[in-house]
């Protein structure tokens, strides 16, 4: 088996030429043969380097509007050829075959020209043949053979080469090989799930190229990664990296506040909102948020749908908080978030999210579509002798976009637009409603004229008639259950209104 291997010939051809020339001009000094194609010959070219054509060792022009360049058995076999077999060796003399030791290639911007939009007919040409195949060829062949399929690389083997003596060893190309096997595979993913949309196969392929070490995963003795680019949907503004429970909890504010046109706050605790309010402006929807818990609040994370202009900032800044996200913010606030060097400020950008998700289980993973539906007036079924005021009914549709977005079982109490108090994550709705009366009256809301939301049916009439004799006088559920007339009847009994929008919101 080969260890250090001098590169005699070099085959390169690519899409993207930034950063490439300070290593072609280090190879042209080492002696070293430059092979390529279009493009990229041109640009070696205007370096004022020796260069060889494709076309002059294949024998063959590129055809096909250039879908066929590299694709010979004079360029794969120079790749392929394993330099310690004889057989190989006998081969490529007899053919007149260079050995090819480093290949440089990228590949077509596939993903790039489907997120601009192009037609079916630009996508399917940026899926590249010959790229793809030289990565795979050089790859496959590491013992002999460097494979480039990255930019990123580029100074890396520079580096290499100088120290080395226009030499790699085993290790060192090993290493370029598993990272362009990771880009070819990431590429044909890509490829698979564009067209798998129509009718889709039922399987599971996704594949992220960017990847964030975070210090740990939920618990200090856990690791954690995140895979994504953080910069593309924040910009920060202010503070540290993002914690694995950051990245749970931002995730979480990001969906819920999503709900709400008008200007609005949220502040979550452990993916939970302990705060939500709507109001005329951003400055008054905090203030209102924070009155519903301001014990919980205190480590939260918070967003809101507008900016964050210097007073609302000034009022935020007497609170500590972990995180905090917003559209847009005035210079003097964000000068103002600064004076707390670790509170992360996050100014939010439009991005489209997927509308999957996913996660590991058992061993496998379970994957849905996201639960995009919310129910409104217009929705809602009234089920009761009693019906829901307008105003009742506004504070249902605001209870149900919360009670949509918070831990199961729940219950959550709302009036004017404004999150009074709710029960999350209980192993029974009766004391999911339990312990949202207990939080209301700890802040001192009063319950009367409230409104109360389930994310599931009510399976006995107990919590109608708690919430009545706490003073709701609406409530929302999805129905189903065999039982709801009884709950119906308790309501009728207590002459509070009821309705039911025939969708469950359980998030677990």
């Amino acid at each position: 088996m080969s260890q250090s291997i001098k590169i005699k010939n070099a085959l390169i051809s690519v899409y993207y030429k930034d950063g490439l020339a300070p290593l072609v001009r280090l190879l042209a000094a080492q002696g070293v043969q430059l092979f390529s194609t279009g493009g990229t010959e041109q640009f070696i070219k205007d370096l004022n380097l020796p260069v060889t054509a494709v076309e002059t060792l294949t024998g063959y022009p590129s055809i096909l509007g250039g879908r066929v360049k590299t694709l010979h058995p004079k360029v794969f076999g120079g790749i392929l050829n394993r330099r310690n077999l004889s057989e190989d060796k006998e081969q490529i003399e007899a053919y007149e075959i260079p050995e090819i030791d480093l290949v440089i290639v990228d590949l077509y911007p596939f993903e790039e020209t489907v997120k601009a939009g192009a037609s079916e007919a630009e996508i399917i040409e940026k899926i590249d043949i010959g790229g793809i195949s030289l990565i795979r060829a050089a790859a496959k062949n590491f013992n002999d053979v460097v494979i480039l399929a990255s930019n990123d690389d580029y100074s890396n083997l520079q580096q290499q080469l100088e120290a080395q003596n226009g030499e790699t060893n085993l290790e060192q190309r090993k290493a370029y090989a598993k990272k362009a096997f990771h880009t070819s595979s990431h590429y044909d993913t890509a490829i698979f799930n564009y067209f798998n949309n129509d009718e889709p196969l039922t399987v599971f392929k996704q594949s992220i190229k960017q990847a964030q070490t975070l210090r740990y995963g939920e618990n200090p003795h856990q690791q954690g990664v995140f895979y994504g680019n953080l910069d593309e949907m924040f910009t920060k503004l202010n503070g540290k990296e993002l914690s694995y429970n950051n990245l749970v909890d931002v995730d979480a504010a990001v969906s819920l506040i999503e709900e709400f046109d008008e200007p609005t706050f949220v502040i979550l605790k452990h993916t939970n909102a302990c705060g939500v309010a709507s109001r005329t402006t951003i400055l008054e929807a905090w203030n209102d948020a924070l009155a519903c818990d301001p014990v919980s609040a205190f480590g939260g994370v918070l967003i809101a749908n507008g900016e964050i202009d210097l007073a609302t900032a000034t009022e935020i800044n007497k609170l500590f908080f972990e995180v905090l996200i917003a559209p847009s913010y005035q210079a003097e606030a964000v000068e103002l978030f600064k004076t707390k060097k670790n509170r992360v400020i996050l100014k939010r950008n439009e991005i489209d999210l997927s509308k999957k998700q996913f996660k590991t289980l058992l061993n496998g993973v379970i994957e849905q579509d996201k639960d995009l539906i919310i129910e409104g007036p217009e929705q809602m079924t009234s089920v009761t002798e009693k019906s829901a005021t307008a105003e009742e009914l506004k504070d249902l549709y605001f209870a149900n976009k919360i009670v949509k977005h918070t831990k199961s079982n729940t219950i959550v109490f709302a009036k004017n637009n404004t999150l009074i108090a709710s029960g999350v994550g209980q192993t029974s709705r009766v004391d999911a409603l339990k312990q949202a009366i207990v939080k209301a009256d700890a802040f001192n809301f009063s319950l009367k004229g409230a409104v109360m939301a389930s994310d599931a049916f009510f399976p006995f009439p107990d919590c109608v008639e708690i919430a009545a004799e706490a003073g709701i006088t609406a409530v929302l559920q999805p129905g189903g259950s065999i039982k709801d007339a009884d709950s119906i009847n308790m309501a009728n009994e207590k002459e509070i209104a009821m309705v039911t929008t025939g969708i469950r919101h359980f998030k677990h």
